[in-house]
């Protein structure tokens, strides 16, 4: 028996148990994604930071030299601005990633649908794991270069991974859903890219919040993303705790948007055979 029919049993049920119960293939499967990634190139992962770098260097010298923003920062504390983009950048990719994949991801892998008793829920799981093994990586590079220029960061630093949180769910919960309905929507690919594209410059990650107009800020506040990138820059850069409100309120909407795509994606998907 392949281990595709071994977990077939585990396919249905809540968020927690599918996860759990295919943990094992879900790692699999994450590993040969990345590998089949990079598989052939010359640099291999490293590409995983040679690609972040590109791009962060040329919005660093755009927004530094043209249109020059500046974070706000308080007497005595350091911070970098090429560093305050490339963390932003790492927690933007994630999102970007994940939903991006999400309306063709039932669609690229349709021998599953058909041909395999698999359970189709944990798709949208390994495009998340993923995309936060290239966070990994690039996170590492982070923390190389803050070290660099600033020393250990303080202890604060030990909350970034509970920061992203808003972001896990609500990548997964959104892939969750768009990937049920991209098999129904083939154009859904295209909207959601516009979209992705409109929400990387609607979050504050090439300027802070503080400095755009008052009248603006509920626009950039809006992005279900503010709340973990400013919670990523308090506990790193700035050195201290998160509004824990604004964070646990994002926390909270994120979990259900996964809940509700989970199942979502449940119901939806009893049609994807006759569809593909």
């Amino acid at each position: 028996m392949n281990h595709a029919a071994a977990v077939t049993g585990h396919s249905s049920g809540n968020i927690v148990s599918v996860c759990w119960n295919n943990r094992s293939l879900i790692g699999r499967l994450a590993r040969r994604e990345v590998e089949a990634r990079y598989r052939g190139s010359l640099f291999g992962l490293l590409w995983a930071i040679i690609t972040p770098i590109l791009m962060v260097s040329t919005y660093a010298f755009i927004f530094t030299y043209i249109f020059a923003p500046r974070w706000v920062v308080e007497e005595g504390t350091e911070a970098n601005f090429v560093l305050l983009l490339y963390s932003g950048f790492l927690i933007f990719g994630v999102f970007s990633e994940t939903v991006s994949r999400a309306p063709g991801l039932i669609m690229e892998n349709v021998s599953y649908v058909k041909k395999v008793v698999f359970p189709l829920e944990i798709l949208p799981v390994v495009t998340l794991v993923s995309s936060l093994i290239n966070l990994c990586i690039g996170s590492v590079l982070l923390l190389i270069l803050y070290v660099a220029l600033y020393g250990l960061p303080h202890p604060t630093a030990l909350l970034l991974p509970v920061t992203i949180l808003p972001v896990v769910f609500l990548a997964l919960g959104l892939s969750w859903f768009l990937s049920a309905l991209g098999v129904y929507l083939r154009d859904l690919t295209h909207v959601v890219m516009v979209l992705v594209s409109m929400l990387l410059f609607l979050s504050p990650i090439f300027f802070p919040i503080e400095a755009v107009p008052e009248r603006v800020r509920p626009i950039l506040k809006a992005s279900p993303l503010t709340p973990a990138l400013e919670a990523s820059k308090d506990v790193l850069f700035w050195a201290t705790l998160p509004d824990f409100k604004s964070f646990g309120i994002a926390l909270a909407i994120s979990v259900a948007v996964a809940i509700i795509g989970f199942q979502t994606f449940k119901w939806m998907r009893a049609g994807f055979a006759d569809v593909v």
